[in-house]
């Protein structure tokens, strides 16, 4: 259990609470990554400016975050195609589901949005489900 970082975990979800908070009452914006960034992509009424904001906090958090970790990046154990089949079957569940975990498994969750409840229901039995096939199955 060398990767059994609870406090590193407890800092990191305290943060994520913070800013979902943060943007939900200063912006009045819900922390839904994808709709965040398909608003970069495809902006309505010129509010592109604090989805890039939000996004470089969101890489610059990644980079301070592995600086004060010592250098330790996460080693991801899979090819580029299959990294891209997965982005791209994520992007799709997304689009499906009217959102992303954490559209509703933070901020729908923290509203008791009945349809969050559902999806965020499914998005761990989906991950359960995956999980098993290729560890165990495949």
């Amino acid at each position: 259990m060398e990767d059994f970082t609870p406090v590193s975990g407890l800092i990191g979800g305290l943060m994520l609470g913070a800013a979902t908070v943060l943007l939900l009452w200063l912006n009045g914006r819900l922390a839904g990554i994808s709709g965040i960034v398909g608003g970069i992509v495809n902006p309505k009424g010129g509010d592109r400016g604090w989805r890039v904001v939000f996004v470089m906090g969101i890489l610059l958090g990644t980079f301070v975050s592995t600086l004060v970790a010592g250098g330790r990046l996460v080693q991801v154990q899979a090819s580029i195609p299959v990294l891209v089949a997965a982005g791209l079957l994520v992007g799709f569940g997304t689009r499906l589901g009217s959102g992303c975990t954490s559209g509703h498994g933070l901020c729908g969750l923290s509203r008791l949005s009945r349809r969050s409840v559902a999806a965020t229901m499914v998005f761990f039995a989906v991950a359960m489900a995956t999980v098993f096939l290729v560890r165990h199955v495949i």
